[in-house]
């Protein structure tokens, strides 16, 4: 695992370009931004708030779940949000076009109901969208998560799962028959069949959240996640400051570390079917690592 920078305000959303860079956010810097093959970064987007998951769309577009902001604390020398900001308004999905660097809002509600802290987004091949919704903490108070499914014209959202408790990454296996969700706190990857796009199948759950894929033990909380080409679920795991891989019968397969600890590892993309590169973002100390995984990657829809 090789270290490609070292200079993020802590990112997140990575996402394998064709011409080799990465673009991905700074959280705390408020940007779109791209790493170069040499390491070097560039502002694509100014997007303000707390830009958070990013995916390509299917016109070229990046789609960035948007927070709405963080406030944020250095704790043993590791940058970590820790709460919300005085002038937090409400969380969106935006569009950024990356060759303008033009910045727009999709979405800052559904029926009536503010997003509150969109956080990980994954497109299927229809053209729409999943994301996930973290829900906000506030210094007496929780508020809930959810799950939607969207258009990309602007004109339809609905929530597919609600309530659920800080529901963080967002993944669809490669037959986009499953999708995946991993809830920060409770440290959980859940599951649910898809009937059609943005419906899905009713599941085992009784108290009416989704099937439990696997359940991890300790002090670990979980970030986002994406899907390798052998179907597994890669999941950043906060805590422990590694990816762990997870098959679809719910076996642990294997955890990787940082090299350099970082509590706060929050993200992992591939580089494709054709390769096994992959890219993990330690966001604690500001890195994009750069390694090879162990098969080859998953081209996600509109990516290749």
């Amino acid at each position: 695992m090789q270290i490609l920078t070292n200079a993020l305000k802590f990112p997140e959303g990575p996402i394998y370009m064709q011409d080799g860079s990465v673009l991905l956010v700074e959280i705390q810097r408020g940007t779109l931004s791209r790493v170069a093959t040499d390491g070097s970064v560039s502002v694509v987007a100014e997007c303000g708030g707390g830009p958070n998951g990013a995916a390509i769309g299917p016109e070229g577009l990046v789609y960035i779940c948007n927070n709405g902001g963080f406030t944020w604390q250095t704790i043993d020398g590791l940058l970590r949000p820790t709460g919300t900001p005085e002038d937090y308004v409400t969380g969106s999905i935006q569009t950024v076009n990356p060759d303008t660097g033009e910045v727009r809002t999709l979405y800052q509600s559904c029926n009536g109901h503010k997003l509150k802290g969109p956080n990980d987004i994954v497109f299927d091949s229809n053209g729409g969208f999943y994301f996930t919704d973290l829900g906000k903490r506030h210094a007496d108070s929780l508020e809930r998560g959810a799950i939607y499914y969207a258009s990309t014209d602007g004109t339809h959202i609905h929530q597919i799962v609600h309530p659920i408790e800080q529901p963080n990454g967002i993944a669809l296996s490669k037959d986009e028959k499953r999708l995946y969700a991993a809830e920060t706190f409770s440290a959980k990857v859940r599951y649910w069949d898809i009937e059609a796009p943005g419906k899905l199948l009713p599941h085992q759950d009784p108290f009416g959240v989704g099937n439990i894929l696997y359940g991890f033990q300790g002090y670990e909380r979980l970030d986002s996640m994406a899907v390798d080409g052998d179907d597994n679920i890669c999941i950043a795991t906060l805590g422990t400051g590694c990816i762990t891989a997870i098959d679809t019968n719910g076996k642990l397969v294997a955890r990787v570390p940082v090299p350099q600890p970082d509590v706060m590892v929050t993200n992992i993309c591939f580089a494709g079917k054709d390769s096994k590169k992959a890219y993990i973002t330690s966001s604690g100390r500001g890195i994009l690592y750069q390694m090879d995984w162990h098969c080859n990657g998953h081209t996600l829809a509109f990516t290749g």
